[in-house]
């Protein structure tokens, strides 16, 4: 029986879905140029503001593959608008003067908005029909890449002119425009089986990630001895072995790891990991790095626009990266085009650890950074399609976008946490070779990127690896 065409879907169905990618984006740039403004309005160190980053990213690790099983159905509709009304909840939370602990809380609702285009995508593809669905899946990706690089800058500024909880208000905005718009326009879902939640998977993969980072976030405030630590860690431990277990035997698990079997399937996700562990220990840094005092020797005094701006690069260069890693792919396949990538995202890490004299050199280092981070990310798809039956693509996809956000979360705690060490008893920042540690393990974490992607099967082989496994 063949599949019956798309209805018609109504004009304004692209231009919302587009709306939605962006409010993805600037969910993510509500965060790290903001991590310093945040600390200042609630007068607590850097270290717990960070939470107000690694919470979202935390929470997003968990909620895309929720999310995508709950909307991967005939209730996708419903779905979008419940989570786009929590994300609105979460940026008035965040919004209102009711001190950190709300607004990490909000910021942890808003998290939940990151599961949103995955489902714009299935939306585009099952809604839209033939070039049209092609070109808006093409534009929902890029949407989100360019719109961070973007965001960042237009919240700084916003928060520059009205304080850090103005910036909250013009997220409320958005993600209430978004609400409506959906609301309005949004199809009915496709009319399939209803597919069953893997509630234990959920539950144990959020205990594991939030145990784990919060160790690795407090071990210095508390002790890495501490039994607060140690019991942070054991339970983490405990829980991720328990959550691997039980997403291996699971008749419908929430991430099918099944799926990262096979050397190249393997490399994909680990790769993934790597590559957001570095990412974010750049993101996360480098704003805190730019409106750091002169005083201090090492920072540039600049206001959260300039800090933002200096995120801009980096989105740009990872957006330039694509076409690039295209041709590269032609060449080579992936067993070029990840080595590449991570020498050049290593090299972008090796400048912000050693050359930052100049407030044009962070500039640089992330136009560098990005170019390997986009490079990379590009080149993951490419192998992860080829190392999976094409009738299980989507879940191997969502695995990889999972082990994506677990690494940003890693990133972002970790930087907090290594600045938080350096930092000498009675001061207020840390000192200049606290952000050249965090420079040379983003370099580490790139070497052992190259040397797993290195390792990698020839391209023909790669190839021929899913037939032979079919």
């Amino acid at each position: 029986m063949t599949t019956p065409p798309p209805p018609p879907a109504r004009p304004a169905l692209v231009p919302v879905l587009l709306f939605l990618a962006m409010l993805v984006a600037v969910i993510s740039s509500l965060g790290a140029p903001l991590i310093p403004a945040i600390a200042a309005a609630n007068d607590v160190p850097v270290s717990s503001a960070q939470w107000s980053l690694t919470v979202t990213l935390l929470v997003g690790a968990v909620a895309t593959p929720v999310i995508g099983r709950l909307g991967d159905g005939r209730h996708r509709r419903t779905v979008v608008l419940v989570v786009l009304g929590v994300v609105l909840l979460g940026n008035l939370l965040a919004a209102l003067p009711l001190g950190l602990g709300w607004l990490v809380a909000g910021r942890a609702l808003q998290g939940l908005g990151l599961g949103l285009t995955p489902l714009a995508i299935a939306t585009a593809r099952t809604a839209l029909a033939g070039e049209r669905s092609r070109s808006t899946v093409a534009a929902l990706s890029v949407t989100v890449a360019a719109g961070v690089g973007l965001g960042y800058p237009l919240t700084g500024a916003i928060a520059e002119l009205g304080g850090v909880h103005a910036a909250f208000w013009f997220g409320a905005g958005a993600s209430a425009v978004a609400l409506a718009a959906a609301a309005l326009v949004y199809p009915p879902s496709p009319e399939v089986p209803p597919r069953r939640l893997d509630v234990a998977g959920a539950v144990l993969l959020g205990t594991a990630l939030a145990t784990g980072l919060l160790a690795l976030g407090e071990g210095e405030t508390w002790g890495w001895t501490s039994a607060g630590v140690l019991g942070l860690s054991a339970v983490a431990l405990v829980s991720l072995v328990a959550w691997a277990a039980w997403q291996l035997r699971a008749a419908a698990p929430l991430v099918d790891l099944r799926l990262a079997r096979g050397r190249d399937a393997a490399t994909a996700h680990g790769a993934a990991l790597l590559v957001g562990l570095a990412n974010y220990l750049l993101l996360s840094s480098v704003p805190r790095l730019a409106q750091e005092p002169a005083s201090t020797g090492h920072g540039f005094g600049t206001s959260i626009v300039v800090a933002g701006l200096v995120l801009l690069p980096f989105s740009l260069a990872s957006f330039t990266a694509s076409r690039v890693a295209r041709r590269l792919d032609r060449f080579g396949g992936p067993r070029l085009v990840l080595p590449v990538g991570a020498a050049v995202l290593g090299a972008g890490e090796l400048l912000f650890a050693f050359v930052r004299a100049d407030l044009w050199q962070l500039f640089a280092a992330m136009a560098v950074a990005g170019f390997g981070v986009g490079t990379v990310f590009a080149a993951l798809p490419g192998l992860i399609v080829a190392a999976v039956p094409a009738g299980e693509t989507g879940s191997a996809m969502s695995l990889n976008q999972v082990l994506r956000y677990i690494g940003f979360a890693l990133g972002s705690a970790l930087s907090a946490t290594v600045l938080e060490a350096q930092t000498r008893a009675g001061e207020a920042f840390p000192p200049s070779s606290g952000y050249t540690a965090i420079g040379l393990i983003g370099a580490v974490a790139c070497l052992a990127l190259g040397l797993l992607t290195a390792l990698l099967p020839t391209r023909r082989a790669s190839r021929r690896a899913p037939v032979a496994a079919g």
